[in-house]
């Protein structure tokens, strides 16, 4: 529409209709029927133009209703932007809030606010995050980042790493020593044979050197396990226990494991996720490391060699008396080999009654933090 161009906002277009064809504003009062003040108002942009009105004006002046609207649209943001007070906090909150779960974490008590609108929620995030101002936390784009994270982690991962480093720094545990943590899986291999041994576990992760935390995941974390270190010397492995299973846990505990026995998560943490079901360690992403972890897990539950053997002597069938005969002949429990069999031939409907849980086994002896228990951690 050219008439319109030279005009930036509706009164603007309104008047300059009204010059054109040498009307006053009585004029257009009168074939509009309404009052002049609404007229000087309308002009004078004080009283903005909805679709009814810009309707009537096209059937009076002959110009395009989208032309009222479109100039009213662009008046109104304009106005906006100049009446806006700026906020560069805004962007960090949306971020904040929109990313991080932060009413999970305040009903963990992570976070001491009564909920997600309470003011102290931004000063907890920066206490939390370890951070003096809330632009500094790492989960936002410009931030410096602390962590580094051998790979991409979500926000949701980075606050459950978070929290795990903080209960790991209150830890005291035995001097770290790589023969010690050489010898821990030699002394963890005969407890796979049951479920209750698992109990055993944090009691042989603190003699090595190893701080060895168990905190829930959050609800959009799917994280398995976590290998970092605090310094040269300690070591820290965490654990989700998000599948309440001996096989999952022995797996991700020894993948952990061999993390801190090839140094990995020294310079960058390696935060595990995935690796359940048919998804884990497969793939072109999988990194060196992982693959050297998942290895290690593999050949600690149920040595490939011997499970591709088994596989080849009893495929498509396998019985549970197989089953539990091969577990027999590897000294583990037979959730172990249902849950190693399980991954390789993509059949996790099979033998799931041998999956034994282990939570409640290992948490009592555990520094924990979830399923209704807060872990202390100094502020």
């Amino acid at each position: 529409m050219a008439e319109d161009k030279a005009f930036r906002t509706p009164g603007q277009m309104i008047q300059g209709l009204l010059d054109q064809r040498g009307w006053t504003k009585r004029t257009l009062a009168v074939v509009l029927d309404v009052g002049e003040a609404t007229i000087t108002r309308l002009a004078g942009d004080k009283q903005p133009i909805d679709a009814k009105l810009a309707v009537v004006l096209e059937e009076v002046f002959g110009v395009p209703a989208e032309g009222f609207l479109l100039l009213q649209k662009e008046y109104d943001l304009a106005h906006a932007r100049i009446a806006a007070q700026p906020d560069p906090n805004r962007a960090n909150r949306a971020a904040l809030y929109g990313d991080l779960p932060v009413a999970e974490m305040i009903k963990r008590c992570w976070l001491n606010a009564e909920n997600v609108r309470d003011k102290k929620v931004q000063t907890e995030l920066m206490r939390f995050f370890g951070v003096n101002r809330l632009e500094d936390i790492e989960i936002l784009p410009h931030a410096a980042k602390k962590t580094a994270v051998h790979e991409p982690a979500t926000p949701a991962q980075l606050a459950w790493l978070h929290r795990v480093k903080q209960i790991a720094a209150d830890m005291i545990v035995a001097p770290y020593s790589p023969q010690a943590v050489k010898a821990a899986v030699t002394k963890l291999r005969p407890l796979t044979i049951s479920p209750e041994a698992a109990a055993k576990v944090p009691r042989i992760m603190a003699e090595c050197g190893i701080r060895f935390v168990i905190v829930e995941t959050l609800a959009s974390a799917k994280i398995d396990g976590v290998c970092f270190w605090l310094n040269d010397r300690s070591p820290v492995i965490g654990m989700s226990l998000r599948y309440d299973r001996n096989d999952n846990f022995w797996f991700v505990l020894r993948h952990e494991m061999e993390h801190v026995i090839q140094l990995h998560g020294r310079t960058a943490v390696m935060l595990d996720a995935e690796l359940e079901g048919d998804r884990a360690g497969v793939g072109l992403n999988v990194s060196a490391e992982e693959r050297v972890a998942n290895q290690a897990a593999q050949e600690f539950c149920v040595p490939d060699a011997m499970m591709d053997a088994f596989v080849a002597r009893k495929a498509p069938f396998f019985s549970e008396r197989d089953l539990v005969a091969f577990a027999r002949i590897l000294k583990v429990h037979p959730g172990i080999v249902a849950g190693q069999l399980q991954r390789k031939t993509g059949r996790y409907d099979r033998f799931r009654d041998h999956l034994a849980k282990v939570r409640t086994i290992i948490a009592p002896n555990a520094i924990k933090d979830g399923w209704g228990d807060v872990a202390p951690v100094e502020p």
